[in-house]
């Protein structure tokens, strides 16, 4: 029975995957095909280089970003393994064939076209938060993505920042073409926004809650808690009341801030009257959460004191 329920958690979960990369492709198309590239403003990663190549010999940006990705995700596979690159390739796949579509549907928009700030400011933030939907749900849309994606595994330097740097100087090539240093301005603008948009959609799916609970039936929550969705741990603290004199049992649960409903939807069906306290923690690292992320200069010198310790 539980591990029937698992698959059906796991298999729900990956759907989901899918789905909300497809929803990430989309919100990213429409910022950078009806907002940008219109418009003349360059975005970075394979995409500012695609709308490069576009201005300069007119090859259809699909082209370009379809290919320079395919070459990116051949060093991808080792590093962030096949998980991740299958659902890169679905969304860059999807997104190759979303721009296809507005292409031939909307190859010359009109929206802001007067009004390029603006324009530069509405597309950014559709493209952040395409890209963060996508790195959110364990793909991406490929190009400076990856390289995010991939530095983002061994160091702890945020997504955003790091695309941020690598975007700058592809923005700064589009001089090369547009002869204007008012749309490189306008480009550098659109990263920044992409940048904290970015940052914001991904930590959102990354907050965690401490939760305390006190209640006399803490034995049939812990139960509930460690045997249904989200499949959270407890730890039993003993504790002694000061008013009442009495030893009381505070459960400690730690889980992401989007699973907190469900494990009040829980609590109350056992204990309508448990006392709880929610508080927000800035990081939570171990199974079920974040990987610990150590320089390497930091893990050699933890092995260096483990070799060095008497057994």
């Amino acid at each position: 029975m539980m591990k029937t329920r698992n698959k059906k958690t796991i298999l729900y979960r990956e759907i989901m995957d899918y789905i909300m990369i497809a929803v990430g492709m989309l919100s990213y198309c429409i910022g950078w095909t009806i907002f940008l590239l219109p418009n003349n403003i360059a975005t970075g990663g394979v995409a500012g280089l695609s709308s490069i190549l576009f201005w300069g010999t007119e090859i259809p940006i699909y082209v370009t970003y379809f290919l320079a990705n395919a070459i990116l995700l051949v060093f991808a596979l080792r590093s962030l393994g096949l998980k991740f690159c299958i659902k890169t390739i679905y969304g860059v796949m999807i997104l190759t064939l979303f721009i296809t579509i507005s292409r031939q549907i909307f190859p010359n928009p009109t929206i802001l076209t007067n009004e390029p700030f603006m324009a530069c400011i509405i597309g950014a933030v559709f493209c952040g938060v395409g890209i963060g939907f996508g790195l959110s749900f364990n793909g991406s849309a490929g190009g400076s993505d990856i390289i995010a994606a991939i530095v983002n595994k061994y160091r702890d330097i945020s997504l955003g920042r790091v695309i941020l740097l690598v975007d700058m100087i592809i923005v700064t090539l589009s001089y090369v073409v547009l002869q204007s240093w008012e749309q490189v301005i306008y480009g550098y603008v659109v990263l920044i926004i992409i940048a904290f948009v970015l940052d914001q959609v991904v930590n959102s799916g990354r907050r965690s809650v401490q939760l305390l609970i006190m209640s006399e039936k803490y034995e049939e929550i812990c139960e509930r808690i460690t045997t249904e969705p989200p499949y959270r741990g407890c730890t039993i603290i003993d504790a002694h009341g000061f008013y009442t004199g009495s030893n009381i049992r505070l459960l400690l649960v730690v889980a992401k801030q989007r699973e907190a409903g469900l494990l009040y939807r829980i609590i109350d069906e056992i204990d309508p009257n448990a006392f709880v306290t929610q508080s927000a923690v800035m990081g939570v690292y171990g199974k079920g959460f974040d990987k610990f992320k150590l320089k390497k200069h930091h893990q050699k010198m933890m092995q260096e004191l483990k070799n060095s310790s008497p057994k």
